[in-house]
Formats: C-alpha cells, sequence, structure tokens
C-alpha cells in the first residue's frame, strides 16, 4: 500500500506510566515522515462514538515524564462485544460496533491505525484488521503479561512503586513486630509481586502461579520468629490462591467484557495469619498507586524505543504486527500472537530459584530454616 496519509492512534485497558512516551515517539515520527497522527480519545470507544483530534508538535511537547495518557483510555469498549444495557433477563447485552468503527475512520480518513494496550487491545482490534484497516500494536501493561514480548512498557515502573512500598514496611513491620501482607496487582501473571519481593527482600512471595499452602506461610513466620525476626513481609498479587482453592473476587463489572475484578486476598491472608501464629498481621492493597505516577527513565526509553519501532512499520507497509521485546531486541510479531494467552512466570524461572536460594518461601513447600 501507499505511505498512509493519515494515522490514527489510541490507548486501549488500564493506564500506566509510559503511555505518553510511546505517544510523544509515534507522533513525532510519524510527523516527521510527514503523516498525519489523529489521537482517538478513550480507547476503542472514541473509535465508536467519532472523538478524535489532531496530535501535532504542541500536544506532544513535554510528555515524556508525565503518568497516564493525553488522549485518555478505556478498559471496557470492545468494538466486537460492546455494552448496551441490561436485558428484561436481567443479563448484560452486547453488540458489535465494528461497523461504526470502520464508517469513522473511513470519515476520518485514517490509512492505518497503532493501538497502544494489552493483550485485551490486541484482540479488539483484530476484527478491524480483518475488515481492511491496516494496524499496529504496541504492547503496554504493569502486569507483563503480553505473550509475544519479554517486557513491557509500564511494567517496570509498577515495579520501583510496589518495591518502595516493600521497603517502607519492612520499617513499620520490624517496629512493631507485625506480619505485614502488602498486596500488587497480577491477576494470572505474578511478574510484579515476583520481582518486587525480591527486590525488596521480601520474606513470603505468592503470586497465581504457584500455589499456596497457608500452614507453610504460618511456618514461615514462626520460624522467623524463633530465630529473634519477630517481623514478616509478605508480598502476594492480587491472584495467588491456596492449592484447591479459588482467587478473590472483590467485584463484577457487567459492563465490562473481562466482568471479574479481584481483589481482597491481603485482607484474608492476615486474618488467617494472625489467627493461625498469634502474630499482628496488617494488610496493605497498593491498587492503582501502582499505575500512577511519572514513568522510570527504563519505562522512558523503552517506550520511545518502541514507538520509533512502529512508525518504522508503517513507513515499511507493514502492518498486523505487533512491536516486541525479544532476547533484549526490539522486533515484531503477528498481531494475534497475544490474542487468548498470558505470559505467565515460568515455575522454573530463574529469579523464582535465585529467591528460593535466598530462603525465600512461596508457600508451596515447608519453610527451609536457615542452617
Amino acid at each position: 500500500m501507499k505511505r498512509p496519509r493519515r494515522v490514527g492512534v489510541l490507548t486501549g485497558g488500564g493506564d500506566c506510566p509510559g503511555l505518553n512516551a510511546v505517544l510523544r515517539a509515534v507522533t513525532k515520527g510519524l510527523l516527521r515522515a510527514g503523516t498525519e497522527v489523529i489521537g482517538i480519545e478513550d480507547g476503542f470507544l472514541g473509535l465508536i462514538t467519532d472523538r478524535m483530534r489532531s496530535l501535532d508538535h504542541d500536544a506532544v511537547s513535554d510528555i515524556l515524564n508525565l503518568g497516564g495518557t493525553i488522549i485518555g483510555t478505556n478498559n471496557h469498549s470492545n468494538p466486537s462485544r460492546f455494552f448496551v444495557g441490561m436485558g428484561p433477563d436481567g443479563q448484560p447485552r452486547f453488540e458489535s460496533r465494528v461497523d461504526e468503527c470502520l464508517a469513522h475512520a473511513e470519515s476520518r480518513g485514517l490509512d492505518a491505525l497503532l493501538v497502544i494496550g494489552g493483550d485485551g487491545t490486541m484482540t479488539s482490534a483484530q476484527p478491524l484488521s480483518a475488515r481492511g484497516l491496516p494496524t499496529i500494536g504496541l504492547p503496554k501493561t504493569i502486569d507483563n503479561d503480553i505473550h509475544g514480548t519479554e517486557l513491557t512498557f509500564g511494567f517496570q515502573s509498577a515495579t520501583a512503586v510496589a518495591t518502595e512500598a516493600l521497603d517502607r514496611l519492612h520499617t513499620t513491620a520490624a517496629s512493631h513486630h507485625r506480619v505485614m501482607v502488602c498486596e500488587v496487582m497480577g491477576r494470572n501473571a505474578g511478574w510484579i509481586a515476583l520481582h518486587a519481593g525480591v527486590a525488596s527482600g521480601s520474606d513470603v512471595i505468592l503470586i497465581p502461579e504457584i500455589g499456596y499452602r497457608l500452614e507453610h506461610v504460618c511456618e514461615a513466620v514462626r520460624e522467623r520468629a524463633k530465630r529473634g525476626r519477630r517481623f514478616t513481609i509478605v508480598c502476594v498479587a492480587e491472584g495467588a490462591a491456596e492449592v484447591g482453592g479459588e482467587q478473590v473476587v472483590r467485584r463484577h463489572v457487567a459492563q465490562s467484557f473481562d466482568p471479574i475484578r479481584l481483589g481482597g486476598i491481603a485482607e484474608r491472608l492476615a486474618g488467617q495469619i494472625e489467627a493461625e501464629t498469634d502474630v499482628p498481621a496488617r494488610f496493605v492493597v497498593l491498587g492503582h498507586v501502582q499505575r500512577g505516577g511519572s514513568p522510570v527513565h527504563q519505562d522512558r526509553v523503552l517506550g520511545t524505543e518502541l514507538g520509533i519501532a512502529a512508525v518504522n512499520l508503517v513507513a515499511q507497509g507493514r502492518f498486523d504486527r505487533m512491536v516486541a521485546v525479544q532476547r533484549g531486541r526490539i522486533v515484531d510479531v503477528d498481531i494475534r500472537e497475544p490474542a487468548g494467552v498470558q505470559r505467565t512466570v515460568p515455575v522454573d524461572d530463574p529469579l523464582v530459584a535465585a529467591a528460593r536460594g535466598v530462603y525465600t518461601s512461596f508457600g508451596d513447600a515447608p519453610y527451609e530454616r536457615i542452617r
């Protein structure tokens, strides 16, 4: 195809640090090539409702260090399954809005679409691509769980926030001789909990990929107390669960195509630990704090690299691809690759082994006593 004259760009799913770095790189790179850039507001919702605006150099000036996204985002507007209300049977009703998206893209003169988001965003974009709208994806998520890439922007910033929080919990836990349970994000992938837990020296790390047993967690608390370590730090991913148990669901969002919202494992676990060990236990839920604030330098750099890689794909006329990181290099993969698949923590991941090597418990085995 000819070089696109006008390209639309949207940010979908949850916000995270680094989105503006990507928007800046994409916009400046495309403008440099003589391509007009149209920002689509609030993710796919803007494409469905025809809310767009032109992005120029001034629009993306001085946003590299800003968290969030200047064009807004949305995590419940899948064009193929758009919530239209509750039916007479009390069940949510969904309809396709793919035709509207394509009509609005055509009326705005969009020759191609750049989608910045996670696996849900990549999946949502595929019907548009299949109907003839050339698409390129850029992987974003704090959970680092997109299949096809080893690293997503947003992850390193979120991990830095979680690590700092855990560092701060150490001092109050030690002062009051308590167990502190810190809940971080990670529904099915425990990358944040694993990295932040190791970086902060957490004593127990619980992730969705490794089922835990309460008796082993409590054993770690008791053994530490016997050695005079009268406090314990537990870093738990929101999706962690006991062996044979289920994840803790906080609420359901009917209008979302992914309605389950997790949360509450830290509160439950703190109560169980205190009841079993008689050691005072408190819990902290970091929640959306992990998504906010300025991106760390690594995410600013990665966002810039991925943004320019996407611009290069546009220049080459190579669409229906997702830029990615593999073996430390910027590459691209089929945009369909991350659909319906998540990149989870292998149980034999080197960092898991390293954590076990320094006596960190994952709650899946009797506590290894320090010799």
